[in-house]
């Protein structure tokens, strides 16, 4: 046995520059396959969320997020039995600095912040002059040490979805479980820096409930109260309004898959390619095998095993490539669809390696199948 698996990594790296390439080819589609699933299981499979967070309700225009709300929604909302506090909040957008520097922007109701988000972490002090400052804002911690900003900073966002140009006064810095890289400033601020046909608006409002249990049925009614309004409202959870931004992007599940099925089949063919040239160079090899006594079977096996091997190999360095990828785009993702959370578990690279060894096998069974049918006479005459 121990010889005939020698005889199998042999002949699966006798040929190193071949070997190689096939290696790192299935090792980029296996990469690719692995962030992939990473992404999917991120985006469409992961619930994890802080106990405020599943507290957390987010109420927007039923038709569009681009489309606001009345700021006299707030008030009724607030009526609801089971709600602790409503913030009315609005997307900023703007430019910092340079187009590339991109990072959540929100204006909000400073006495609200801190109450829909208790998971945040300030210093009194710090919370205290936000409250007091119009032209305050607080940063996530993360967000500042990415800009090198400081409480005490100047900061100015040159307005794109609003004409205006606004500039505000670092007043704290705060502090949360995961990747929170959000700005905060007062919507006042925003409104008086409007014309006054746009003041007095809301994007969404940002509800907590007393308990994760009350959650539906005060969406229920959220959505209730507006039902026959000229603007009617759609309420989800907090983590359910997060992955809704991945919908702008379009089906995004049906393009997952049509990539993944695109590499499981360019797999195939490489995998094929690479083991039939192989089994072509040893016709007569396999012909003297079959003399020693070698069963086809045997063959068989010896073959298919080559392509198991070139596989796993090709598989784990893909895992290896997809994990660093995943932790880099963790980093980077800024808190957008819960990206921050985003990793290459275990059981992922289990699939992923498995998914390769039965891909190369598979590939190799024709080739395989062909060299252990070959007769000793035909091997023996072949020239090729």
């Amino acid at each position: 046995m121990a010889k005939f698996i020698t005889l199998v990594w042999k002949n699966a790296t006798r040929n190193r520059r071949r070997s190689l390439l096939t290696i790192a080819s299935i090792a980029a589609s296996f990469c690719l396959l692995g962030v992939l699933m990473a992404i999917y299981v991120t985006l469409f499979l992961t619930t994890d969320e802080s106990p405020a967070g599943s507290r957390r309700l987010v109420t927007r225009n039923r038709i569009s997020l681009t489309q606001v709300m009345p700021i006299s929604y707030e008030g009724k909302i607030r009526q609801i039995p089971g709600i602790e506090s409503v913030m009315a909040y609005q997307w900023f957008g703007g430019v910092y600095k340079e187009p590339k520097n991109f990072f959540a922007r929100f204006a909000c109701e400073p006495d609200q912040l801190f109450k829909v988000y208790p998971d945040y972490r300030i210093a009194e002090e710090e919370k205290k002059a936000f409250l007091k400052d119009r032209a305050g804002t607080v940063l996530g911690r993360d967000l500042a040490n990415k800009f090198n900003i400081k409480v005490g900073d100047k900061i100015t966002l040159k307005g794109d979805i609003f004409p205006v140009d606004l500039e505000f006064n670092v007043r704290g810095l705060f502090d949360v479980d995961k990747n929170e890289e959000v700005m905060w400033f007062n919507i006042d601020y925003l409104w008086k820096s409007l014309p006054a046909e746009r003041r007095d608006f809301a994007g969404a409002y940002l509800t907590i409930v007393q308990s994760p249990d009350d959650g539906p049925a005060v969406a229920q009614q959220v959505d209730s109260l507006f039902r026959n309004a000229q603007v009617q409202t759609k309420t989800e959870s907090e983590s359910a309004f997060a992955a809704s931004f991945v919908s702008f992007l379009g089906n995004v599940k049906l393009y997952l898959f049509a990539i993944s099925a695109a590499i499981t089949f360019t797999i195939l063919l490489v995998c094929g390619n690479t083991i039939a040239m192989s089994v072509r160079e040893r016709v007569r090899e396999v012909g003297i095998l079959k003399t020693l006594g070698f069963t086809n079977g045997e063959v068989m096996s010896m073959i298919l095993g080559e392509a198991t091997v070139i596989s796993l190999l090709g598989g784990f360095l893909g895992c290896v490539v997809a994990w660093t990828l995943c932790k880099g785009i963790a980093t980077s993702a800024g808190g957008f669809a819960n990206l921050e959370g985003m990793t290459l578990a275990p059981w992922m690279w289990v699939a992923v390696i498995a998914s390769a060894m039965v891909m190369g096998t598979v590939a190799a069974i024709i080739p395989a199948l062909g060299a252990s049918r070959t007769s000793i006479i035909d091997a023996m005459r072949y020239s090729g």
